[in-house]
């Protein structure tokens, strides 16, 4: 696990303006000092609540022999037990919740793809505040008031579209709230309304460009000015590619809705540098994914957070599964960094003992001339070996002799890069499934 410094996001990328500093909110100007007085306080806080009125944290805690004033500094935090995904879906719908209904302003809920959805719920409170940090890291990425927002993200039980929308509306902003799909209408949309801001998924960024081309429209010639992406995991290849041919500062936004959805984190767009967790209201760890030993900063392992001002349902622990490093604040003093995402502990594939994460085929097929960035890895078994088809998109115009060649480049760079031999498949554009905007980047065969 490395402990070096993290990398210049993109090479010569540009810089935007740093945030004016009256717009800086309160806790922006916080001291690291003030910071963790304050951290303290509201985590004392959360715990008591959380233990109070959630039996399972009650009954965790005990089972633990701890109590929530054994708190007596943020690092005590590590001695507590954690929550996981599955601990939601064993209480649903509302078991975790803190608070009773008649208190509950909003319900989402996870896609309960792989198993029941997660629920949450919000205060009046916590619309607030998460309003609040939406509204912070729009101003973070570049967004002032008066601009317009063209929101892509899908709204419903999903968090980001909602969660964007009631935080450009507080940041002073005009909301477009165009959700997802009718892709030829939103690329019309963004002609006509003008908007100087976009919140997408990264992947869905580039079907939005794909179809500006089809159309005859240079993506760079749009009033765009800022992409806020957020969503799923995406690559400093994928910055490069959305910023050279959108003319647009490309910047990173996190969130999940166990946490509160967009908004727990954001790179800042003087600095592109990494996402700073805003850690008035989220407080982060980074452990050891098989130990679930805490690491101090710097090292490599997966992110968990506390919630430090939720109502409705504060997440003690929470393990998120990305995969990250907790770095000092930049952009941001008082905030610390977590590097950008780009994979997951449950995104990991073990193909014939070699440990393969769809960000670095990501990173490949973004070099090869002749595909799209869009792609999907395939496993299935032929006889006892576990066997890997990369399916990635031709480019529109593509002919079979530059689809040949990109599958053969592509082949040969997961052979060196990653240590792994793979078939390649290019198909035609537009053959790969989406769902919420996103690609399905991992489709698992084996056992079907």
């Amino acid at each position: 696990m490395s402990s070096e410094p993290m990398a210049p996001a993109v090479a010569g990328a540009r810089r935007g303006a740093p945030l004016p500093q009256e717009l800086l909110d309160d806790g922006e100007r916080m001291t690291r000092e003030q910071l963790r007085e304050l951290q303290l306080d509201r985590l004392r806080a959360t715990l008591r609540h959380a233990y109070e009125h959630v039996e399972l944290y009650r009954r965790k805690f005990d089972e633990a022999g701890l109590k929530p004033d054994d708190c007596r500094a943020p690092e005590d935090l590590s001695r507590f037990p954690f929550t996981t995904k599955a601990d939601l879906r064993d209480t649903y719908p509302f078991g975790m919740f803190a608070v009773p209904m008649d208190q509950v302003r909003r319900v989402h809920a996870s896609s309960g793809t792989t198993g029941r959805p997660t629920v949450v719920g919000y205060t009046e409170n916590d619309l607030s505040m998460w309003a609040d940090v939406v509204a912070r890291s729009i101003r973070a990425a570049g967004g002032r008031p008066g601009h317009k927002v063209h929101i892509s993200y899908g709204y419903g039980l999903f968090t980001g579209g909602l969660g964007a929308h009631y935080g450009a509306e507080r940041a002073g902003c005009t909301v477009i709230p165009a959700s997802g799909g009718m892709t030829a209408r939103q690329v019309q949309i963004i002609q006509d309304f003008r908007p100087e801001i976009i919140m997408v998924t990264p992947s869905y960024m580039l079907t939005l460009l794909d179809e500006f081309e089809r159309q005859g429209v240079d993506p760079r010639s749009t009033s765009l000015k800022v992409g806020i992406f957020g969503a799923e995991p995406w690559t400093e290849e994928m910055r490069r590619e959305i910023e050279e041919r959108l003319d647009i500062h490309a910047v990173d936004i996190y969130g999940l809705s166990e946490v509160i959805g967009p908004g727990v984190a954001q790179e800042c767009v003087e600095t592109k540098d990494g996402l700073h967790v805003w850690e008035d209201h989220f407080y982060p760890e980074v452990v050891d994914p098989i130990t679930g030993e805490a690491l101090p900063d710097g090292e490599e392992g997966e992110l968990v957070f506390t919630s430090l001002t939720k109502e409705a349902l504060p997440i003690i622990r929470y393990r998120t599964r990305d995969l990250t490093r907790l770095l000092p604040g930049t952009a941001r003093p008082a905030f610390r960094r977590i590097e950008k995402i780009t994979g997951r502990c449950d995104d990991m594939i073990i193909l014939r003992g070699v440990n393969v994460f769809p960000s670095q085929i990501e990173e490949i097929v973004l070099r090869v001339p002749g595909v799209a960035p869009h792609f999907q890895v395939q496993l299935t078994r032929r006889g006892r070996m576990d066997h890997m088809t990369v399916r990635v998109e031709a480019r529109p115009g593509a002919g079979p002799d530059q689809r040949e060649a990109a599958a053969k480049a592509i082949a040969k760079g997961v052979k060196d890069g990653v240590g792994v031999s793979v078939e390649v498949a290019v198909v035609d554009p537009e053959t790969l499934e989406r769902s919420l905007g996103k690609l399905r980047r991992v489709k698992d065969l084996r056992q079907e």
